[in-house]
């Protein structure tokens, strides 16, 4: 008669009911997995058995839900696939569902264990440290101006060659149009639309830039060959754009140098120490009907910014905004998956590392290589049922105390024994 078999009956459920309450309390804990435990029963020579024992303490990677926090550094992984890739202060590496992240002092990006979140910068394939963007973006040059307008047709014609941009009375529409140099230093690209009176179905296009020069603040015109620059808009009997400049179809057409060709000689002058200011003009989709003049035109040029925001797109790309409304991506999040992810051995600080059972971490972009995407400003619950598992704890209560009676019975049953006389 033995009591071993009550005995490890007592210690499996007190295993579970430590699980258990390992679950509900990190019921509140962001990108926790729950756990549950797995019995064996124990035979070795005996016909009867020994009891049982844990076989196993197995975690449930079943998704959390997902709550929006409004964290500029709080993600989600939005499936069943993927860890985040963790570096600790040691070079260790680890995995973790917790995507609540903050800057740190160094500038990188830490959860609350201080482990810094990895992805692929630029298009590099070996996973390195996120650092959080800073200082400026650099300015680009405008090279490219579509403008696409409507000249109305019913405009009397004009001799271009009385054009001057301070009369009104010399042209028929003018377009304002900010571009930018090297540097990101704003010029203000002025295009004037003439009907020519010889030819009902075309236009002459001229262009000023201000003046610099508080003596004489007129716009100045730019030349080409010692008169006006200017292109020729023709259309067809439809009232669409037919040619630019005798390109037939129309193609766009090079604005070239023109600070040096309107500010050439000053001193100083805004052509100064920046690089030749070439624009590609496109009027492509433009037309000549009676109607008012209306224009839409998009420019690729913009200036200097301060970093302001960082974002991750649904598909890991780290996106930094800048205050002149840019912005600039900056690399990918990595994300890990594994053959065994019930082999990953639990380290604390809600986080697993590799093991020889998990096999090895296969890595891709957020939404490849099988990898869930990402939410943004969003954080992963836990994913503890407090209703299943206050049933549980009152089932291995129930256990429990059934193990205990057990043993409590063989007591008797002995102590029966040694009352025969």
């Amino acid at each position: 008669m033995g009591f071993g078999q009550g005995l490890s009956g007592l210690r499996a459920q007190a295993q579970k009911l430590d699980v258990i309450g390992n679950n509900i309390a990190n019921a509140g804990t962001v990108g926790f997995k729950s756990s549950t435990v797995s019995f064996a029963d124990v035979y070795a020579s005996s016909r009867v058995g020994l009891g049982t024992q844990v076989a196993a303490v197995n975690q449930n990677f079943g998704i959390g839900s997902i709550t929006s926090t409004g964290g500029q550094f709080d993600m989600a992984i939005d499936g069943a696939t993927g860890l985040f890739r963790v570096v600790d202060s040691n070079g260790n590496v680890l995995y973790t569902r917790n995507g609540e992240f903050s800057e740190h002092r160094s500038g990188y990006l830490v959860n609350s264990q201080g482990h810094m979140l990895t992805g692929y910068e630029g298009d590099s394939t070996t996973p390195t440290p996120i650092r959080v963007p800073s200082g400026n973006i650099e300015p680009s040059a405008t090279t490219r101006l579509e403008t696409k307008l409507n000249l109305n047709s019913k405009e009397e014609g004009l001799d271009p060659a009385s054009f001057d941009p301070l009369d009104p009375a010399t042209f028929h529409h003018y377009l304002p149009v900010t571009v930018y140099d090297s540097h990101g230093n704003p010029h203000q690209l002025s295009q004037y639309f003439i009907k020519t009176k010889d030819d009902v179905n075309t236009w002459e296009v001229y262009f000023t830039l201000p003046s610099i020069d508080p003596a004489n603040p007129d716009p100045i015109v730019i030349a080409d060959g010692g008169g006006p620059l200017s292109f020729t808009l023709v259309f067809d009997k439809g009232g669409r754009l037919k040619a630019v400049d005798g390109n037939d179809p129309p193609q766009p057409v090079e604005l070239g140098d023109i600070l040096n060709k309107a500010y050439g000689g000053l001193d100083p002058s805004p052509a100064d120490g920046v690089a030749p200011l070439i624009i590609s003009l496109n009027f492509a989709g433009s037309t000549q009907f009676a109607g008012d003049f209306a224009y839409t035109f998009d420019q690729n040029g913009y200036p200097t910014g301060e970093y302001s925001s960082m974002s991750i797109g649904p598909d890991g790309q780290i996106i930094a905004s800048y205050t002149n409304g840019e912005t600039k991506a900056m690399g990918y999040l990595v994300l890990a998956n594994f053959p065994n992810v019930q082999g990953l051995q639990p380290v604390g600080g809600n986080a697993w590392r590799e093991t020889s059972e998990s096999g090895q971490p296969v890595l891709g972009r957020p939404g490849s290589n099988g990898m869930a995407l990402i939410k943004g400003q969003a954080l992963e619950e836990s994913n503890v049922d407090i209703g299943t598992e206050l049933v549980n704890m009152i089932i291995t209560q129930r256990t429990y105390q059934a193990n205990a009676q057990t043993i409590t019975t063989q007591s008797e049953v002995l102590q029966t024994l040694l009352n025969i006389r």
